[in-house]
């Protein structure tokens, strides 16, 4: 058994913890630059309490996913103006910016020096800017992940820039947060986080510690991720669904994912389609497949009896079975209200491009089976 395990270096976590923002800044930058959502005044708070603390800051609002052009803007602004930490307050998308910005703030060049596929994929050489992630969903993982996703429009295509050197400082999970976040964004983020549980759980590089976040993540999700979209005000479901996104960053990071990632990355890339939702709507359709696949090619595979396993987490029942499982997943996702493919202005024209793309995609590599080009155009039709 070989594996190794990092994530932030610092995780606080419970509910009104944004009041400590001040308190954990201070120490490790003077000027810090706040990447917030399309609505900044979600920040309000957390521009006061740095004020408090003595630590000044600007705001830049990223509406939308984050795109490689923005982020060299963004960070040649940043070094013009010398701040000294980044501080991002919002989903994912948010979290990732400043995640980027932060690294490119102490590496030299341009980010498609760093970023796999369509870039030159070097390795990042010195440790990012100082970066605090606080999560507003529940959620992506970003804020313990050492990625972050980026567009780039000319190429129809998310990419990641990766490295070690890329993990928050800190990661300040504050439930409070996420009580105001609508049914919909519950949905698509919930079941990102679920996605992000179950695919490290029977991936090929599953290990211990990230197994135990999964079985605790996906136990906790599963008894409240309804509950937390019928009603926003659960504080005890939206604890959990915090604790949930929290351990799937962990988990992702530290195993892999698999094929629903894989096929969202060129779904995100080629339309204005939110990450969550894709992941959502794919996930028991991926589930199927490579259940069907490992059956037919590789029955002895671990990962059989890994989603044995995940069944049991999901439903309660000690006697579910890898199918009643992905039932679970599919009845959950149609009670989510998640849309499908279709909604985003895929068609069946756009399938076998996306699937082409897919295949090479590096979430792919740690799906516990290769899928064929046939396989994954198959899932791509029943999703659509």
């Amino acid at each position: 058994m070989n594996f190794d395990f990092a994530t932030a270096t610092q995780i606080v976590f419970g509910a009104g913890g944004l009041a400590q923002i001040g308190t954990l800044a201070k120490p490790i930058g003077q000027r810090a630059l706040v990447v917030t959502g399309r609505e900044g005044a979600r920040a309000e708070k957390l521009l006061e309490y740095l004020r408090d603390a003595d630590v000044s800051a600007s705001t830049f609002s990223m509406a939308g996913e984050p795109d490689i052009a923005t982020i060299n803007r963004q960070v040649a602004f940043a070094k013009r103006e010398g701040f000294d930490l980044v501080i991002s307050i919002g989903g994912g998308s948010v979290i990732d910016t400043g995640k980027a910005i932060a690294a490119m703030l102490t590496n030299p060049g341009d980010v498609l020096d760093y970023v796999e596929i369509i870039g030159k994929g070097g390795a990042l050489t010195l440790p990012s800017a100082p970066f605090i992630a606080i999560p507003t969903t529940a959620g992506t993982g970003a804020e313990v992940t050492r990625n972050a996703v980026l567009g780039s429009r000319e190429h129809r295509l998310k990419v990641s820039l990766r490295s070690p050197l890329m993990l928050p400082r800190i990661a300040l999970v504050d439930p409070q947060l996420t009580y105001d976040l609508p049914p919909a964004l519950t949905a698509s983020t919930g079941l990102d986080a679920l996605t992000q549980l179950i695919e490290p759980f029977v991936c090929n590089r599953a290990n211990p510690m990230t197994d135990a976040l999964c079985i605790e993540g996906m136990r906790r999700a599963a008894r409240s991720l309804r509950a937390a979209f019928a009603k926003g005000s659960d504080t005890a479901a939206r604890e959990d669904m915090a604790v949930a996104g929290l351990f799937s960053g962990m988990a992702l990071s530290n195993a892999g994912l698999g094929a629903v990632h894989g096929l969202a990355g060129p779904i995100g890339g080629g339309f204005s389609a939110p990450h969550g939702a894709v992941c959502a709507v794919l996930l028991p359709h991926v589930m199927a497949m490579n259940l069907r696949a490992l059956r037919q090619r590789d029955p002895g595979n671990a990962a059989v009896y890994r989603y044995d396993e995940a069944a049991y987490w999901l439903t309660g029942d000690r006697k579910a079975k890898a199918d009643e499982g992905v039932q679970w997943v599919r009845a959950v996702v149609g009670d989510l209200k998640i849309p499908r493919l279709a909604t985003y202005g895929i068609k069946e024209d756009d399938i076998q491009d996306l699937a082409a793309k897919a295949e090479k995609a590096s979430s792919m590599k740690a799906n516990p089976i290769k899928l064929t080009a046939a396989e994954l155009t198959e899932v791509l039709k029943e999703a659509l």
